[in-house]
């Protein structure tokens, strides 16, 4: 709860005014230029590992500014950014893996145990300058690892153009699926990437279900099976009347293909997608997630990070382009690019940022949100937890049945860690 209330006094100042922003510094002062800089090693050359689309060509125009100013080259390869970490658990011993990667924060945990990446070299100026919450997002066990670049939650997109106001109850929508669902023209109501239990969760949270207690970080405390868990497992399942697709065809493609051709009312999906809806000229709005039987959805919240690997060899270059690309400048225009919230308090307080409605229907929902748990066991939650939301969908098994074996998969891989 304290890490939820965290989260929620974040986005309540986060439109305060907020001033100052330190130059960064390094503590290895016997490798600071006569500018006050890193000194990049010679022949120095990073690779960074991104998701393609917005977050990619993000990297890519801050690695061309990158070496306008230092002469240091910046190789941008496309890698999912929750692909990154296995990929660097396999190449980095290698010495074939990128020198920074993306993640989203509940990796950290893992990453950290594994030994992949190094902290961060100058922890004092992300306390001071960027928010709470993102700095909590990329600490573990009291240390600050990771170099934030975003916060984000999901949250329900809705086209204006068939739908005006955005519902506050999963009621009215079943009524408004009632009148437009039209399974041979491929229109729904509502529609969302039913398998992925990164947005299915919410499900469950608004019943009472949780991954693990005492703020995720008690592993042997899980929530996935609880009373109120089962209660919004059957929620969900319920929805397949409204949304009659399987859930292999009900993917994220699917979903964001029909809202880009107006065919999906509503939708739901996150910051990284706004770039793309705005391109393909979607007319659409952002709200919280709608009540369930009166019970509010909780979504996860995560930091995006970057994070310096610890296979690098050019570690005092990636730690100068680590600072580049998270100063002010870059990082609004990160925004600019993407619609992905900055975490820097000297940025909230910009026009573009605060008297933007999409950003606030984020912020809304933000209230509502919980922070995914960074411990290493929450790896192993994912693709039992996701196993049964697809079990319960296809009528393959019933709620109670389909979590209780995820949750004994969860407790089983966790066993054979210790």
């Amino acid at each position: 709860m304290k890490r939820f209330l965290s989260f929620v006094m974040t986005f309540v100042l986060v439109l305060s005014a907020f001033v100052g922003c330190s130059k960064p510094t390094s503590n290895q002062s016997q490798d600071i230029n006569q500018q006050g800089e890193l000194k990049p090693e010679e022949g120095a050359t990073i690779v960074v590992w991104e998701s393609q689309g917005a977050e990619g060509d993000f990297i890519k125009y801050a690695a061309q500014e990158f070496e306008k100013r230092y002469g240091i080259k910046v190789k941008f390869e496309p890698v999912e950014s929750t692909q990154t970490v296995n990929k660097l658990q396999q190449d980095g011993p290698a010495g074939v893996g990128a020198d920074i990667i993306a993640a989203p924060h509940d990796q950290l945990g893992k990453m950290v145990a594994a030994g992949l990446i190094q902290p961060n070299h100058n922890p004092e100026r992300f306390k001071k300058d960027f928010l709470e919450s993102a700095v909590q997002g990329v600490t573990y066990e009291g240390e600050v690892y990771g170099y934030p670049i975003g916060i984000e939650t999901y949250a329900l997109f809705y086209n204006k153009d068939i739908i005006k106001q955005p519902p506050k109850t999963f009621e009215e929508i079943i009524e408004f699926a009632k009148k437009y669902n039209n399974p041979k023209e491929k229109k729904y109501a509502l529609m969302w990437n039913v398998g992925d239990p990164y947005y299915s969760y919410s499900f469950l949270s608004a019943f009472g279900g949780y991954v693990f207690g005492n703020n995720g970080t008690n592993k042997d405390d899980i929530g996935l099976n609880n009373e109120g868990a089962i209660e919004g497992a059957k929620y969900f399942k319920s929805l397949r009347n409204i949304y009659d697709v399987k859930q292999k065809d009900a993917n994220y493609q699917f979903m964001s293909g029909q809202f880009e051709n107006n065919k999906a009312a509503m939708i739901i999906n996150g910051p990284w997608a706004v770039a793309g809806y705005k391109k393909a000229k979607v007319n659409f709005g952002v709200a919280p997630l709608p009540t369930m039987n009166g019970k509010q959805p909780i979504s996860f919240s995560g930091v995006r990070g970057l994070y310096l690997s610890s296979f690098t060899k050019y570690p005092n270059a990636a730690k100068l382009f680590l600072d580049f690309v998270t100063s002010d400048e870059m990082l609004l225009k990160r925004f600019e690019m993407t619609g992905q919230i900055p975490p820097v308090k000297s940025l909230m307080d910009k026009p573009e940022i605060k008297d933007d409605p999409i950003v606030a229907g984020f912020m809304a929902q933000a209230q509502y949100s919980t922070p995914m748990p960074s411990i290493p066991q929450m790896s192993l939650v994912w693709e039992p937890l996701g196993a049964a939301f697809s079990a319960i969908w296809d009528g393959k098994m019933e709620p109670k049945e389909a979590l209780d074996k995820a949750v004994q998969t969860i407790k089983d891989a966790i066993a054979t860690q210790k």
